[in-house]
């Protein structure tokens, strides 16, 4: 399995548990190895007292992506510690895009970085995660399955 296979595995793996990003309308774009891309688009329910996008569903865009690049190698991966910075407002009818990609990764820590832009390009957020390693695997690779841990 070429590791551009084992993340597309994995990636669909998640993707048929994760609940979570589909109820926000969060949509997997792409996957590699250590990189995913995620969007969604701003609807009137995302939009908070202000009229723009609620910084947690930018921040539950930033995390999705992140979440599917640290665990891309098919190794079980969790948050250790996250953090995002608001540069921008995404308005409602934008389209947000969040692209990760690892910057470090030794022994079970890594860190992510993600930038949220909309569509003209703009930046609306840089998030910054910080991985670990736990014990389980998302697909089993002798047999291309899902694996059972």
């Amino acid at each position: 399995m070429t590791p551009e296979q084992r993340a597309r595995a994995v990636a669909e793996a998640m993707w048929a548990q994760d609940s979570a990003s589909k109820w926000a309308g969060i949509e997997l774009v792409e996957i590699g190895e250590a990189t995913a891309v995620m969007a969604l688009t701003v609807a009137a329910r995302h939009c908070n007292g202000h009229g723009i996008c609620h910084g947690g569903v930018t921040y539950m865009l930033a995390d999705s992506a992140f979440a599917y690049a640290c665990n891309s190698r098919n190794q079980s991966t969790l948050a250790q510690h996250n953090s995002i910075t608001y540069t921008a407002p995404g308005r409602l009818g934008d389209r947000l895009t969040a692209t990760a990609s690892e910057v470090a990764l030794n022994g079970r820590s890594g860190i992510y970085d993600v930038a949220v832009t909309n569509q003209d390009g703009t930046t609306v957020a840089r998030f910054r995660g910080l991985s670990r390693a736990v014990k389980g695997r998302y697909v089993d690779e002798s047999e291309g399955e899902e694996a059972a841990e």
